[in-house]
């Protein structure tokens, strides 16, 4: 077993022990794997062993890396700022856009969803935390984004996504995880039929933390590709 399998395989079981504890199913809880410093060569290995979901921050790095697309059982998400002005190109690239958080973003990507004659799933970053320096919607204005893009014909929310600080003890992250999972809740209560399966947070510091929290997608790239 090569150390990248072993440290897949590593993270695997993280996954799973938390999920054991939190009593979920670990199926439930899916593995980005955040492969935005490493080369194409390498994320091929990743999905060799098993890996189907890679994470990219940066549309120009990742339309070059995937000039080849990825197998068509493997999604490509994109985790980071999205400029308004890289909208046309991400809308053709990612299979899921996990970091929306503003109207003129949703009113770009509604545009070029429509170019493209295709729909596109989304997420909705919140900055549950408050951090100046992290992305994501402020959680008072989440009410109006979801409005705007319940009301939008080609974009599908299909969840919410957090960054928490990072803490020496991952531990405390967890009010931050727990945050979103309740900020779901009541925009479920508020919008009947809106089940927002997707709660992507926690990272390679964290990710059981978030796990326990209710994250049914982890971000993770260092403890995955960094041996």
């Amino acid at each position: 077993m090569s150390g990248l399998e072993s440290r897949i395989q590593r993270v695997k079981s993280q996954i799973v022990e938390a999920a054991n504890r939190a009593k979920w199913a670990p199926e439930s809880v899916t593995l980005v794997a955040v492969s935005k410093t490493v080369e194409r060569e390498v994320v091929d290995a990743a999905y060799d062993a098993g890996l189907r979901h890679f994470g990219e921050n940066r549309v120009p790095d990742a339309a070059e890396k995937y000039r080849n697309p990825l197998p068509g059982d493997a999604t490509l998400h994109m985790i980071g700022q999205l400029q308004t002005n890289k909208v046309r190109s991400a809308a053709g690239l990612f299979g899921i856009i996990e970091s929306v958080d503003r109207l003129s973003l949703i009113a770009e990507l509604q545009k070029q969803a429509e170019k493209l004659d295709r729909s596109i799933p989304i997420l909705l970053q919140v900055n549950v935390a408050g951090e100046e320096q992290k992305a994501g919607c402020d959680p008072m204005d989440v009410d109006a984004l979801v409005a705007d893009i319940l009301a939008r014909s080609r974009l599908e929310l299909r969840g919410l996504m957090t960054m928490a600080p990072l803490f020496s003890d991952p531990e405390d992250a967890r009010p931050v995880f727990r945050g979103l999972r309740e900020l779901r809740q009541r925009l479920s209560a508020a919008h009947p039929g809106l089940t927002l399966p997707i709660l992507s947070m926690g990272m390679s510091n964290d990710f059981e933390v978030a796990i326990e929290e209710g994250a049914t997608h982890v971000r993770v790239g260092r403890a995955i590709f960094e041996g």
